[in-house]
């Protein structure tokens, strides 16, 4: 008579009905299937609803500007403003001249004292002198010239030699000398073959060269020569790119 073998250590007996699984002795029950152990999926909520998810590629991509919302702020560019010491210094000056010394006249005469001599002629003049009268129309055209020189001064900015340059960052401005720009060009001009001189000037709008080549035909020379004026131009990062005016000629010949 046979006696049944024993079960293998290897095997495990099947749990009982009422056990759950478990991964090891006290650990926690295993994640029912398409779940995340810590929570639910992403891009979706607990109450089961989706939501847009965010991914990297997403994040590193710029939005596309709104056209209603017009061009970004460091691209607008304005003219530096002067400050215009000299002639507000003179126009204190001035001021402060003609108050001081009116009210130290008028404390004087309000100290029993006479008045100045000139402020005497001046309100007898003023008193007696028609409107028509030569010192009278003199007067106040000078006025008027000052004045309209002093409103040209506070609504222009001036400050014509720097050119503005291009804004990358909204916080840094920079500026450029015209006669810097100018001497640049002038050399970026002085590189073409053929070209024995040239002068350069540099306006707001224009940019007006003038070459003298002594061999090589003209056309020629002038299309080298605005080819590479015209990329000088660009690589000075102008915020208002001049216009380019180019003349090449033959030297003068000599007698």
């Amino acid at each position: 008579m046979t006696t049944p073998s024993e079960p293998s250590p290897d095997h495990e007996p099947a749990p009982a009905p009422g056990d759950e699984p478990t991964r090891a002795r006290g650990g926690a029950p295993d994640p029912p299937a398409g779940s995340s152990p810590s929570g639910p999926p992403r891009g979706s909520r607990s109450d089961g609803s989706s939501v847009p998810v965010l991914t990297d590629a997403d994040a590193d991509t710029d939005p596309t500007p709104d056209p209603a919302t017009g061009p970004d702020p460091a691209s607008r560019v304005r003219r530096f403003w002067s400050v215009r010491r000299i002639p507000a210094a003179v126009l204190a000056a001035l001021v402060l001249g003609g108050a001081g010394l009116l009210l130290y006249d008028v404390a004087a005469v309000r100290a029993d004292r006479t008045a100045m001599a000139w402020r005497r002629e001046l309100a007898d003049g003023l008193a007696t002198r028609p409107l028509d009268d030569t010192w009278v129309v003199v007067g106040a055209a000078v006025a008027a010239v000052l004045g309209l020189w002093l409103l040209i001064l506070a609504a222009t900015p001036g400050l014509r030699a720097v050119l503005p340059m291009r804004r990358e960052h909204a916080d840094v401005r920079a500026g450029l000398d015209r006669e810097a720009a100018a001497l640049a060009l002038r050399d970026r001009a002085m590189e073409v073959s053929g070209v024995q001189s040239a002068r350069v000037r540099v306006g707001r709008a224009k940019v007006s060269v003038k070459a003298v080549s002594h061999f090589r035909a003209l056309d020629e020379v002038r299309s080298d020569v605005e080819t590479a004026l015209a990329a000088g131009v660009d690589e000075l990062a102008l915020a208002h790119p001049p216009a380019l005016t180019v003349r090449v000629a033959r030297p003068p010949r000599k007698a």
